[in-house]
């Protein structure tokens, strides 16, 4: 399976982004999903997370209320939307997957992702 991200570029503080995750190879539908972003000089972050069916998602504390992820199982897609965007959300955002139908917060299952989108947020 191979992931593609899309949907990163310059925008605005406070304007709201979308960004999309597809797969070729083995279809997505199967798998949980999560959107992780690393800034500059900084390490990666893991931002959300949604399970196989959409059902249940995660989000850290510290982007809790202005990210939201969901999927789309028919178009082999996985969305996050960023809302009230701010400078410190400046960072190349990749969309992964631990093979695996539920939500794995263990960082270290990851091993498939994608290429990154880089998102620039100018204030």
């Amino acid at each position: 399976i191979q992931l593609v991200e899309s949907g990163g570029g310059l925008v605005k503080a406070g304007d709201s982004l979308r960004l999309s995750c597809t797969s070729s190879g083995r279809a997505l539908s199967a798998y949980s999903v999560a959107w992780f972003r690393q800034a500059p000089g900084k390490e990666r972050e893991f931002v959300a997370a949604i399970s196989w069916t959409g059902r249940d998602t995660y989000y850290p504390d510290s982007v809790k209320g202005r990210f939201t992820i969901s999927r789309d199982n028919v178009k082999n897609t996985a969305t996050l939307q960023i809302h009230s965007l701010k400078s410190e959300d400046t960072a190349v955002y990749f969309c992964a997957t631990p093979e695996d139908h539920e939500i794995v917060l263990d960082t270290t299952r990851y091993e498939i992702w994608g290429q990154g989108t880089r998102v620039t947020v100018s204030s």
